[in-house]
């Protein structure tokens, strides 16, 4: 288990009933969540916002009173910006602290032998890891996908964590494309993080599902891993891809390297519950 414990601005407070509430700084939310199966065990009316999902999809908030159009929490020494999207997310997933803990690690210490480490970061959302991978000593990080709108709010999450004077790049692109063109630049990297989407279409509408592009993705990824590499880091929230299955997959496509896979938890406060919020993956030199 991967255990999100590390913070301060967020907290999971309740869970029932298909929802969940939760603590970010000092506003509440009540948001879906379909992992929790279990009852409420009183009534909920001690919150901000409250996310209504539509029966054909999306969905609305609804606030009982004037809140921010965002505002920004901290975790350790990195501060990133919130805000309540139309599809429930706020830009944060915070089961992935635990994940960006490893991250620096991994980079701190490659960083105590090696002058210089590459970090690219796929499917790369608002930024969150590449922040913590820029702010632990990465002396380049890449961070590639394929919204627009995401990389402008990942440039706003840079300049929350004044991280404007390294080298951070940001690119919008299909990730297979973009890969394609790194190996082709002969550009290998270090250290490499992925999210990929269940499903998800490129600029250019390019088709993109999990089940039947992942393994393509790995071989892709192989190309650029640098000989040297330290770490290779990947979360996914599709539905029926147990972590048992990412293993199997990572175990054949890198044999001999040290595996470790899991799932992402986040701890709730009340009755001291885990709530699992995807899978993740690792892959270090053996």
């Amino acid at each position: 288990m991967n255990i999100s414990n590390g913070w301060k601005d967020y907290e999971c407070i309740k869970t029932g009933n298909g929802e969940k509430l939760e603590r970010w700084g000092n506003i509440i939310l009540n948001r879906p969540d379909p992992q929790i199966i279990w009852n409420k065990k009183n009534k909920w009316d001690n919150y901000d916002g409250y996310y209504h999902r539509s029966n054909d999809g999306g969905g609305y908030w609804e606030f009982k009173k004037k809140i921010p159009e965002h505002w920004t929490i901290h975790y350790k020494d990195l501060t990133f910006k919130v805000s309540p999207t139309n599809f429930k997310h706020t830009g944060i997933f915070p089961e992935q602290a635990a994940n960006w803990d490893y991250i620096s690690n991994k980079i701190k210490e490659y960083r105590e032998n090696h002058e210089e480490m590459r970090v690219l970061n796929l499917f790369a959302y608002t930024g969150c890891a590449t922040m913590a991978a820029s702010k632990a000593g990465a002396t380049e990080v890449v961070h590639v996908d394929a919204s627009k709108g995401m990389n402008e709010w990942a440039k706003e999450n840079m300049k929350l964590c004044h991280l404007e004077d390294k080298t951070i790049r940001f690119i919008t692109d299909d990730v297979i494309k973009f890969i394609e063109r790194e190996k082709r630049r002969g550009r290998t990297y270090h250290g490499i993080i992925m999210d990929p989407p269940s499903y998800g279409r490129g600029p250019n509408k390019e088709v993109w599902k999990f089940e039947n592009d992942f393994s393509k993705l790995l071989d892709k990824v192989k190309d650029i891993l640098d000989p040297d590499y330290s770490f290779i880091m990947i979360s996914s929230y599709t539905t029926g891809i147990s972590h048992i299955s990412l293993e199997n997959i990572l175990k054949l496509e890198f044999k001999n390297q040290k595996i470790e896979c899991g799932e992402n938890i986040l701890p709730v406060t009340e009755d001291n519950l885990l709530l699992p919020c995807g899978i993740y993956g690792r892959v270090t030199k053996d």
